[in-house]
């Protein structure tokens, strides 16, 4: 049943999403390491880019990660808006 609050109550993959910037990080370094020897430059500078901003991505998925769940509420609160009831 969709109650309109998704967005608010979503929750990330956060291993799936560390695991995607580890791949994401050895490709950029490798990028960066081969256009570097090969000799080109803005190729290599576009990988080192991307080697930053994958580095913060990684950084702020292990801070989420670190921080744990975050308050979820308790039995007797149901974690959406119950439906209005309509009269058939």
């Amino acid at each position: 049943m969709r109650t309109g609050s998704e967005p608010t109550t979503a929750r990330s993959a956060l291993r799936a999403r560390f695991w995607l910037s580890v791949w994401g990080l050895v490709w950029a370094i490798f990028g960066t390491t081969v256009f570097a020897l090969v000799g080109r430059p803005g190729w290599a500078a576009a990988c080192g880019v991307l080697w930053l901003v994958v580095t913060v991505d990684m950084t702020v998925i292990l801070k989420h990660m670190r921080e744990g769940p975050h308050y979820q509420p308790g039995r007797d609160i149901p974690p959406y808006r119950p439906p209005e009831s309509r009269p058939r």
